[in-house]
């Protein structure tokens, strides 16, 4: 998959392709269903397949410096839409020019003028352009006229809800694990490279490969986890995502402590797959009740792989 950022790269391979838009923050099931659309769809016309995104994210500029939880990185977003087979994943940088920019340039600047694509696949709520205007009809328009197709998605839904960004952000923070999953159709992931960190954890008994994290975490306390490394080799371990209190605070970190392992993975880009959440983040006491607790955590996190026969007993 090539990553085109910014039309000023877009070049004459990239024109006639059939394209799809949107945030695709975490790549649930209805993302997937989407862009499996968007290539049976480019198959059909002998057309390429193009994902259209934005960075910062459109809620993001908009929140005008409020944090907002964010699901995945850019870099994990360009992963999963090439492990889905799309050919070109286009990067546009959303600022105050394309946020005021009136839906009908949009179509015919970017879509048109720019790409000179060969149809839209795109979800049933898409809305876009100056003020959210621009809609499923005024596209289904602007096609009659210029020549290209648009097709909708329609909604996915599971357990009789739709899903959604959304509702995945929400099963997140609440810590239910198995609805992401369900919406994912895999368990949530969180990816990022080791970063050196202050080694508490090494002295306490309980190394530590730390990522950092987005403020607010999609997540956020103590689970089960999967680590995979750069070498391709799965562990599992324990994971906390805060901020530390007991130990002075700080940033938000993922702190991840493997089970069974012993080795360095400073440096390392690590997929943090979240299974389970053990508990909430707190404060304690002392350092003797918090090594407490961490061990309590790790004999539990055991006791969960060895359930599933991810482990010895």
């Amino acid at each position: 998959m090539e990553c085109i950022r910014g039309l000023y790269n877009v070049r004459p391979r990239h024109r006639g392709a059939v394209v799809t838009i949107g945030n695709f923050d975490g790549f649930h099931l209805g993302h997937r269903q989407l862009v499996g659309l968007l290539r049976a769809r480019a198959r059909e016309r002998d057309a390429s397949s193009l994902v259209m995104l934005f960075e910062p994210q459109p809620q993001e500029h908009f929140a005008h410096g409020e944090p907002r939880t964010r699901l995945m990185r850019l870099s994990a977003k360009l992963a999963a839409f090439r492990d889905a087979g799309v050919d070109y994943a286009m990067v546009l940088r959303f600022d105050e020019r394309l946020a005021a920019l009136p839906a009908v340039d949009f179509i015919e600047d970017i879509l048109v003028g720019a790409l000179a694509m060969r149809g839209l696949v795109i979800g049933d709520d898409f809305r876009f352009g100056a003020g959210r205007v621009g809609d499923f009809a005024m596209l289904k328009a602007a096609g009659g006229h210029h020549g290209f197709f648009v097709e909708s998605t329609g909604t996915l839904s599971e357990t009789g809800q739709r899903v959604s960004s959304t509702r995945l952000r929400k099963a997140l923070a609440c810590g239910d694990m198995r609805e992401a999953e369900r919406l994912i159709g895999a368990p949530y992931h969180y990816g990022g490279r080791v970063v050196a960190g202050d080694a508490r954890g090494r002295l306490l008994g309980f190394p530590t490969a730390n990522i950092l994290m987005p403020d607010p975490p999609p997540v956020a306390g103590v689970f089960a986890v999967t680590v995979r490394t750069e070498g391709g080799r799965v562990y599992a371990g324990i994971a906390n995502v805060g901020r530390r209190p007991t130990v002075g605070g700080g940033r938000v970190l993922l702190e991840v402590h493997l089970l069974d392992f012993a080795g360095d993975l400073y440096g390392q880009r690590l997929q943090v797959g979240f299974l389970e959440r053990l508990r909430e983040e707190r404060r304690f006491p002392s350092l003797e009740a918090l090594t407490a607790q961490i061990e309590h955590d790790r004999a539990c996190a055991r006791r969960f792989f060895a359930n599933r026969g991810m482990i010895e007993p």
